[in-house]
């Protein structure tokens, strides 16, 4: 590992997920990490975009829990089989980390419809490239297509134990295949058939409606951050 950075606390700013509540991050800049060291980071509840690596460090406030699913040991439920019976004719294929523009299209399409963001918040081609495509560990893409259309894309950090989601994006138009649901499917099906027993789903906060689709992949395993470890 190349360590850019030391650890430091970011400063306090309103939180993006809890309305009211404070928020601060402990982050460093780092660069070619093997797959056993980014293990390590995982397992210590950091997250990364690119070669900034960055866990919750909030004074008053634990809630935002790192959650993994046991990839090992998951089967779809129910509701889990319908979507995947509904995206029966999509094609996946698992890439290399290149950028492509019609990525970058379908990455501005989807915050624009989905989250409702204009241009100044969507941010600039170079800052994409810099957030997604400058890879400090081993990292593939998860492409989705319908025919020959780009219909969803998933970014995936890969250590030896785990494969990781980074950010997840997908066509507005097919909103009713449930394709957030569908990528997160076919990605812990990967990790499970590359022999990583876990899949990385970010933080989640329980508190917070929009991350409530975490929980619904059994089993899974949640971070406790005063205890250090995954129960």
């Amino acid at each position: 590992m190349k360590l850019l950075s030391s650890p430091r606390l970011s400063p306090e700013e309103a939180c993006p997920y809890i309305l009211g509540e404070m928020a601060r991050h402990e982050f460093f800049l780092a660069t070619d990490l093997t797959e056993e060291e980014f293990d390590t980071y995982l397992e210590k509840g950091f997250r990364k975009f690119g070669i900034y690596f960055f866990r919750p460090n909030c004074a008053h406030c634990q809630k935002c829990l790192p959650l993994r699913v046991r990839s090992k040991d998951f089967s779809p439920s129910k509701s889990q089989k319908r979507v995947l019976k509904k995206n029966k004719d999509v094609t996946i294929k698992f890439n290399s980390l290149v950028y492509r523009e019609e990525i970058f299209d379908l990455f501005v399409k989807h915050s624009k419809v989905r989250f409702k963001q204009d241009e100044s918040k969507i941010g600039s081609r170079e800052d994409f490239i810099q957030t997604h495509f400058t890879p400090s560990t081993s990292a593939l893409l998860s492409e989705f297509y319908l025919k020959d259309q780009l219909i969803a894309v998933g970014f995936l950090d890969i250590s030896k134990e785990a494969a990781s989601s980074v950010y997840f994006i997908y066509d507005p138009d097919f909103s009713e295949r449930s394709l957030g649901i569908f990528g997160a499917l076919k990605e812990i099906e990967f990790a499970k058939e590359s022999g990583r027993p876990y899949y990385y789903l970010g933080y989640y906060i329980k508190e917070n409606p929009s991350m409530s689709y975490k929980n619904q992949f059994h089993p899974f395993e949640i971070y406790d951050w005063k205890k250090e470890f995954w129960k």
